[in-house]
């Protein structure tokens, strides 16, 4: 049986940038996003968003990324904007989802953006949206049987995951699985850490889930999900303590970005050897974000006009 050391390594992919949005940097929500490309290990800031966010919602859908809702520092939000990288450009003709949500986990699944959870200024969310980018309309689906702030997302084999979160009292450990053709969520195996905040990715067949934040403290830790058997099992941990930390698998390579440790907002990243099974910083953002969204795209094709100067960004 072939374990996730023993099992075949697909080969490093090339071509992919990862986008870093928004989030909370020097006590504000903030607009800011920058790229990173891996083969350079620079990052670089590219248009900034129209609104400030954080707990702000990111993924891809067609080449273009998305930013659902968010905090802009004084109201909860439900627009959303859509980032095309060969212009350089936001657009805001995107429908808004029925309810403001802020730490909402927002993934792609079967051609449609789906938004999960997060919390209203009111409460905290089960409700779960699907995106039609041709019809440009949300439609509410299943609830999930959790109300979930903070949570984290991931699909795997045709399947949406709501890993962890928050029910407004408590974090939680609790997992559960949304299956389209049903529209039925039901439950898998719980991780054995409770995490909010936390960030969550599929690398090798698996979903992992690192850091977030506990009853008392910020977390460096992780585990990753194994759904063949359904059960998790440990991974080392990260070097820092890392809560409202993304999660992104860029160029095969697996990447942890800023958070918050307990005492600063970050600006390091981190990236996963599974074969020494370590963690190891590779630079830094410009900015320092907490509760920031990540997304993964093919690199643009062009870069003269490309990049946006960190002074006229709007923090």
């Amino acid at each position: 049986m072939q374990g996730p050391r023993t099992r075949p390594r697909k080969p490093t992919r090339r071509g992919e940038v990862l986008f870093a949005v928004g989030g909370w940097c020097s006590g504000d929500a903030i607009a800011s996003v920058e790229r990173f490309e891996p083969t350079a290990a620079e990052w670089k800031m590219v248009a900034p968003m129209s609104k400030r966010r954080c707990g702000v919602g990111v993924a891809v859908l067609h080449d273009l990324l998305y930013a659902v809702g968010g905090h802009d520092g004084q109201s909860y939000l439900n627009s959303i904007e859509r980032y095309d990288p060969q212009t350089n450009q936001w657009c805001g003709a995107v429908a808004p989802t029925s309810s403001c949500r802020t730490s909402v986990g927002v993934a792609v699944l079967d051609g449609a953006l789906y938004a999960v959870g997060g919390q209203d200024g009111v409460q905290c969310l089960n409700h779960v949206e699907r995106y039609d980018p041709k019809e440009n309309r949300w439609s509410k689906v299943a609830a999930m049987t959790t109300r979930r702030l903070g949570v984290a997302v991931a699909v795997l084999g045709g399947h949406l995951y709501a890993v962890g979160g928050s029910d407004g009292q408590s974090p939680l450990n609790t997992v559960e699985r949304y299956e389209p053709r049903a529209n039925k969520w039901t439950p898998v195996a719980p991780m054995s850490t409770r995490r909010k905040h936390l960030g969550c990715a599929v690398f090798d067949g698996q979903i992992y889930a690192v850091g977030g934040r506990d009853d008392c403290t910020e977390l460096s830790s992780a585990e990753r999900y194994e759904p063949a058997t359904d059960s998790w099992s440990p991974v080392v941990a990260m070097t820092s303590r890392r809560s409202g930390v993304g999660l992104a698998v860029v160029n095969g390579q697996l990447y942890a970005v800023g958070g918050f440790d307990g005492t600063a907002y970050l600006k390091s990243i981190e990236v996963f050897d599974p074969e020494s099974n370590q963690w190891r910083l590779c630079g830094a953002m410009n900015y320092r974000r907490l509760g920031g969204g990540v997304g993964v795209m093919r690199a643009p094709h062009h870069d003269n006009h490309y990049i946006w100067n960190r002074k006229d960004s709007v923090v």
